[in-house]
């Protein structure tokens, strides 16, 4: 009985596991400009909970010590938005390796650490970035990436007294030459 359950078994999954390793990333396609695949991406939403608000490094940490509860520098966030959209334009020739992506993350809060902590949505900023990226084969893909200086918004975008740490960011500003491997396949 078990050999038949074993024999069922391969006779079901080897046809389509061979018909999966016959297709590669980049093998279909439907036409040569903006294939029906040309965007890819997710968002997310995000809360920290009080005593562990999300630290975009644009206040000191001690900014509480500069004027407690009224502390003119409270952007610790609560509540980050964010995502990503890759935009493979083209569907046939050498370029369909050739993807764009932008990663942009909104951040919304006024919290003080140790002073002050609260539900508000002000607005904080933007962090974002974008890039190129090319498939380069066998799930590795070369990338160029450019990231920005924070984006203040609002009453935000001026000094906020000796607490306030600039603009930078938790990384300044950089660009950035790499490689990524994908691997895996998702189960849904």
């Amino acid at each position: 009985m078990k050999r038949l359950l074993l024999l069922t078994v391969l006779c079901l999954i080897l046809p389509a596991a061979s018909q999966a390793q016959t297709e590669t990333v980049t093998s279909k396609s439907d036409r040569m400009f903006f294939p029906h695949d040309t965007f890819y991406g997710w968002a997310q939403f995000e809360i920290a909970p009080p005593h562990n608000e999300i630290d975009p490094n644009l206040c000191a940490g001690n900014a509480g010590s500069y004027g407690g509860v009224n502390a003119p520098c409270s952007m610790f966030a609560r509540y980050m938005i964010s995502g990503l959209l890759e935009v493979r334009p083209f569907g046939k020739g050498q370029f369909r390796r050739v993807m764009f992506f932008g990663q942009p993350a909104f951040l919304f809060g006024k919290n003080v650490p140790q002073n002050l902590y609260t539900w508000s949505w002000d607005a904080i900023g933007i962090e974002h970035s974008w890039g190129l990226g090319v498939y380069i084969a066998k799930g590795f893909e070369f990338r160029v990436t450019q990231h920005f200086l924070f984006d203040r918004l609002g009453a935000r975008d001026r000094n906020l007294g000796p607490a306030d740490l600039g603009n930078n960011g938790p990384w300044g500003r950089y660009n950035a030459i790499g490689v990524r491997k994908y691997f895996g396949t998702r189960r849904w």
